[in-house]
């Protein structure tokens, strides 16, 4: 049996498809990347933003296209749009054979034995506790860097996000857990873990009684062979002295935070629900650069959030330039349905949602081109990502770099690179959001 695994959305998202890889693999099944060879079809569902809803029932659209074909026998929804409209995918494309909601990813096997049976199957677990999965994952990043979940769920209740709708509440894995597979994920060649969750910030609080974090950084920094761990989504109101102590004396934490923060108008923050007025966030982002000097931070932002006006723009431009953030991405506001914000009377027309976007992209290309011009003869190491084709060139990443959502640094040289590859190079020049550099020396890890 062939299977073809697709999945959408979010870093977390791509975990829990990892794991399903895992326990399939272990079941036998063979992987495939045709649609047009696969037996079974999986498809690993996102639903955060109505662009990634669209995406999501596009692509099972698609895919269910094929069951016309005598070779696709099963086709399989899980994930986010599975949970939150699993009565629509049942009415509305009955092509599907087997959904399963987001707690409920360790039945996968059973799911494609009981579609290739030829029986509907569905499974939606209560959203409390997690999956009981002792399989290696199937890393899917290329090996050398991988994504490790450290909980589940969301507690904050913002009023334009579903995720505590389809995730629940706010989950832990435990700590053995995690170095169980901290080391696993080491010990298959990956160099960098990146750590992720709904927040990051509140780790351990519903399993040890405190944020306990740094008591992770801590353990994960003991791991022979892994040589960089990066902290993403990280809430500022809950970044604590432990927390910044522990990047400071772990030696493989990057000196890097990922920190959205959505707005920096007082009425949005708090129309929104979060937990942080503009003075907040001044003072946290003042205090870590005076902690960490060489920190980079990074940020999202909500343009055209309900009841917003051009003055609030303006104040967000204003402290997007005071604050100069290392990286950044700015999102149009999307109405989720069952969301509070969704029911707000005052919504910003998308032209103006989009026109706004615009204007903080600038600014930030701005910002980012300067920081970038002071980067030139600094000396750091590069994790070395892939072969520029047809050129001595290749692209990496430096420790101010996640994968996927910031910039690259291009190294000019003859060497014969691998990916994967760790090598110590000077900055040369600079792009609006990349850099160029040169290797100084033979290190390799």
């Amino acid at each position: 049996m062939k299977l073809l695994f697709i999945s959408l959305g979010c870093d977390k998202n791509l975990v829990d498809t990892e794991f399903m890889l895992g326990l399939l693999r272990e079941d036998g099944m063979e992987m495939t990347d045709d649609e047009y060879e696969a037996d079974v079809i999986i498809i690993n569902s996102c639903c955060f933003i109505n662009d990634a809803k669209e995406e999501s029932i596009n692509t099972i659209l698609e895919m269910a296209e094929h069951k016309k074909d005598a070779k696709l026998k099963a086709l399989i929804v899980t994930g986010c749009l599975a949970q939150r409209y699993q009565e629509e995918i049942r009415r509305e494309i009955p092509e599907v054979d087997a959904i399963l909601g987001t707690n409920s990813y360790e039945d996968i096997v059973d799911a494609v034995h009981k579609a290739l049976e030829g029986n509907h199957y569905e499974n939606f677990k209560a959203l409390e506790g997690l999956p009981d999965i002792h399989t290696k994952r199937t890393v899917t990043t290329g090996g050398h860097f991988a994504y490790l979940k450290i909980a589940e769920g969301c507690n904050k209740r913002c009023t334009y996000c579903i995720i505590p709708y389809i995730r629940g509440n706010y989950r832990s894995v435990p700590m053995e857990n995690l170095i169980e597979q901290a080391k696993d994920l080491v010990a298959g060649g990956a160099k960098e873990l990146i750590l992720v969750a709904q927040e990051t910030t509140l780790y351990g609080v519903d399993l040890y009684g405190e944020k306990s974090l740094h008591r992770l950084l801590d353990e994960l920094n003991k791991i022979n062979g892994l040589f960089w761990i990066r902290i993403m989504y990280c809430y500022p109101e809950e970044i604590y002295e432990e927390l910044i102590d522990s990047m400071i004396r772990n030696e493989k934490v990057c000196h890097y935070l990922d920190m959205p923060i959505q707005h920096a108008n007082d009425a949005i923050l708090k129309r929104m629900g979060r937990r942080t007025n503009h003075d907040d966030l001044v003072r946290i982002i003042t205090h870590l650069r005076e902690r960490i000097p060489d920190i980079t931070l990074r940020t999202t932002l909500i343009c055209g959030f309900p009841g917003e006006t051009e003055e609030m723009h303006e104040e967000l431009m204003q402290f997007i330039n005071d604050m100069e953030f290392d990286r950044l991405g700015a999102f149009t506001y999307s109405p989720e349905e069952g969301t509070p914000a969704s029911e707000f009377k005052d919504q910003v027309e998308e032209e103006q949602k989009t026109e706004w976007q615009a204007d903080v992209m600038e600014l930030q290309e701005e910002i980012i081109f300067d920081k970038n011009e002071t980067m030139k003869g600094k000396e750091l190491f590069v994790f070395v990502e892939g072969k520029v084709s047809d050129e001595n060139a290749y692209v990496g990443r430096t420790y101010r770099d996640a994968p996927d959502v910031d910039g690259y640094i291009f190294i000019n040289t003859d060497e014969e690179l691998m990916t994967g590859d760790i090598v110590k190079v000077r900055v040369t020049g600079a792009y609006e959001y990349d850099l160029i550099g040169e290797i100084i020396n033979e290190f390799t890890k």
